[in-house]
């Protein structure tokens, strides 16, 4: 089901498979990470390379990028800031053991997670080391950030209220663990997971963490407290990617689905299939879901009905990372290339159909709470049939 899509451009300078994917905050640039142990910087007005950062003496496993800087991690234990405009190597942070794995840059500070079982916390500005993080059993392989003054109640005491920074890590060792920046101090160790963690979902808001694990799982967590509050348990493999929106989450899982969960309920309300391999990594996107695979495709799903509206095919090998700006879609690929692709029809539909879904839906209301079971039932089975 679905259209198949050409991509509008090929880039193809990399001579390794490409790890990760990041956009500027002001959408003008674009990062990718590589096996043949470069970066590349891209412009998204004309998809042209704009910059090649050379140095780190492995592969990429991760980058990020900010408006005048980017980061990248290595498996030759170093991560490097780069300067954006001239190329040059701005700083190279040394400390870790072991491969790099994930890097996060929030405000002042730079934090990393390795396979030497440590996180560590870097001044952006400076190649000092601020903290190590130590107390994981294995590999970190995912971070998250937040601040206390972002969780703690106003009448909770003005010591406790005074702005104070955590880390969230995720290991192999099947924990999670929340950190104080400024001490190095474990402040809750969240058990319940019986495998990996794979990935990291932050609400400072309502206060909730999300992990996701190759126990098959995703946990929901008070981050306050280190409560468990609820379980998700409906995926048939490991789940590697999580996605957050408007209460929603997606989940994309070793078991070739994506589904979608109520957070405050804990109902899963979709599946989204098609996919031939596990799924690597999704976006949402203007009620679009936009996911990648294993089996070497991106796909585009109608977030609400689960219906696929479209399928990108020419990468040769799994979709790493994948993003998206100005209705164009970025596909980054173990096959070393990055693909684009013009998404605009597939938005202008959807939004053509969520009006028309919303006027419906106006006229009906008067109807009684009856018809709209009545409809909720039809459209269940008919997403049913449109379903692979």
């Amino acid at each position: 089901m679905g259209n198949s899509g050409s991509a509008v451009k090929v880039c193809t300078d990399h001579q390794g498979g490409i790890n990760w994917l990041s956009l500027s905050p002001d959408g003008q640039r674009l990062l990718t990470g590589s096996e043949d142990g470069t970066a590349r910087l891209w412009s998204t007005a004309d998809s042209q390379c704009q910059g090649h950062f050379q140095g780190h003496e492995s592969y990429i496993t991760f980058c990020h990028l900010e408006n005048e800087a980017a980061f990248t991690c290595s498996a030759d234990h170093t991560i490097r800031k780069w300067d954006v405009l001239t190329g040059q190597c701005l700083a190279i942070y040394r400390g870790h053991t072991s491969i790099v794995n994930r890097i996060l840059v929030a405000k002042d500070y730079l934090f990393s997670g390795s396979y030497d079982r440590t996180a560590r916390c870097w001044s952006v500005d400076k190649e000092k080391q601020i903290q190590e993080f130590r107390g994981h059993r294995n590999c970190v392989l995912t971070l998250a950030h937040y601040s206390s003054r972002d969780v703690l109640e106003e009448e909770e005491e003005e010591e406790e209220r005074v702005s104070r920074d955590l880390l969230v890590t995720g290991s192999t060792d099947c924990t999670v663990k929340v950190w104080w920046v400024s001490s190095g101090r474990c402040y809750q160790t969240l058990l319940g997971h019986t495998g990996a963690v794979l990935c990291l979902i932050l609400d400072a808001p309502n206060r909730e963490l999300f992990s996701g694990s190759t126990d098959y799982t995703i946990r929901t967590w008070n981050i306050v407290t280190g409560e468990q509050l609820k379980v998700f348990k409906e995926h048939q493999g490991s789940v590697i990617c999580l996605e957050l929106v408007n209460r929603h989450l997606y989940s994309g899982s070793a078991d070739r689905t994506v589904k979608c969960w109520l957070v405050d309920t804990g109902e899963r309300i979709q599946t989204y299939k098609a996919h031939k391999h596990s799924v690597s990594t999704l976006k949402y996107h203007a009620g679009i879901l936009f996911t990648g695979s294993g089996d070497a495709c991106a796909r585009a799903f109608n977030s609400r009905s689960g219906v696929l509206q479209k399928i990108f095919r020419g990468h040769k090998f799994i979709i790493n990372c994948i993003q998206i700006h100005n209705e164009l879609l970025y596909t980054a690929s173990h096959d070393g290339t990055l693909r684009i692709w013009d998404i605009r029809g597939i938005c202008k539909r959807n939004k053509r159909r969520w009006k028309k879904e919303k006027s419906v839906q106006g006229r009906s209301s008067q109807k009684g709470s009856l018809s709209r079971l009545f409809n909720n039932k039809v459209g269940c089975m008919v997403q049913q049939e449109n379903g692979e």
